[in-house]
């Protein structure tokens, strides 16, 4: 029994490096790629004493609204208290952390900045996408590791069923920048977000809005074998493709189940993508969808020791 099986994918916003729209994540981005601009994007108003998280997040929170059919140039087409924000980001103001704390150490409180005080919660992506874009309702920020793309997907799936949305505009977003490097550990991070509006089906059907791809059910599991297992026991079948979690190495054999299933994963280009991942796994496979692919897919992500989440994502048309 599917658990969401009427909630749909109505507007998709990148604001990743060489890409243009969902057609360049299903087939791969243009490299080498200009870092994205969100003053090009968005005007500069606004933007000063933002961190470069905030300010890719209103990047792809803007297109996806707009995508959606949300709001225009103009301004919002929809009554914004009806309007949920889940971001999901690992290290999305952890160089704002940082620089406030070794101020502190360093002077006192009273040496920070005023500017950076406010950017140092942990909030602060969703709250001020909520705050520019006029967004009302529930507002959230998942970061708890790999999964977290895909636990925004599954709260904000919630926050619909449960009626305290009637749209929820998700968002991944992680910066590249020292501090995220030295906590990761990696060479490069994405620097880049994506924006993926849900909302059911009965709404979009309502706005005359064609939905671009459903959510068919979540799984939570230890492991990426039990999370392809439950997720064909939601009735799916043998998916057409799935998306790996990033830690999963090239060369490692997949779950039995998807034996000779074709794996797609994110570019190196990008470098890692950590809690935006399961976001811009859920925004290429809408891509595919876009492009006349019949699905099912699966997307997963995190990691043994955290947990790994499973999304099914199905075709807008398919019946299941």
């Amino acid at each position: 029994m599917n658990e969401f099986p009427r909630i749909v994918v109505s507007g998709v916003g990148p604001a990743l490096p060489g890409v243009a729209g969902t057609e360049d994540l299903a087939t791969g981005p243009g490299f080498p790629a200009e870092p994205v601009d969100p003053a090009a994007r968005l005007g500069k108003k606004g933007l000063k004493y933002k961190d470069r998280a905030t300010r890719l997040g209103l990047c792809a929170a803007f297109a996806g609204l707009c995508d959606a059919g949300l709001r225009d140039a103009d301004g919002p087409l929809v009554e914004g208290g009806g309007v949920g924000v889940v971001v999901a980001s690992n290290y999305g103001n952890a160089d704002t952390v940082c620089r406030v704390v070794t101020t502190i150490a360093a002077e006192t409180t009273r040496g920070t900045s005023p500017m950076d005080s406010p950017n140092a919660s942990s909030n602060i992506v969703a709250s001020e996408i909520a705050i520019r874009f006029k967004l009302g309702g529930p507002n959230l920020t998942v970061c708890n590791g790999d999964a977290s793309g895909l636990d925004a997907l599954r709260w904000a799936a919630g926050l619909l069923r449960s009626g305290r949305a009637e749209h929820v505009l998700v968002v991944g977003v992680e910066p590249d920048n020292e501090v995220v490097r030295k906590l990761v550990g990696a060479d490069r991070i994405v620097d880049g977000a994506v924006a993926v509006v849900l909302e059911r089906a009965e709404t979009a059907r309502a706005r005359g809005v064609r939905p671009r791809a459903r959510l068919g059910g979540f799984v939570r599991t230890g492991g990426v074998e039990e999370c392809v297992g439950r997720l064909a026991a939601l009735g799916s079948g043998t998916p057409a493709g799935w998306y790996p979690p990033e830690t999963a190495a090239d060369d490692a054999p997949p779950a039995a189940l998807l034996a000779g299933v074709p794996r797609y994963r994110m570019p190196d280009g990008w470098g890692a993508l950590s809690g935006a991942l399961g976001l811009v796994q859920c925004a290429a496979a809408t891509g595919r969808f876009d492009a006349g692919e019949p699905g099912p897919l699966y997307a997963l992500a995190g990691r043994g020791n955290d947990g790994v989440a499973g999304v099914l994502l199905l075709a807008p048309g398919d019946a299941r």
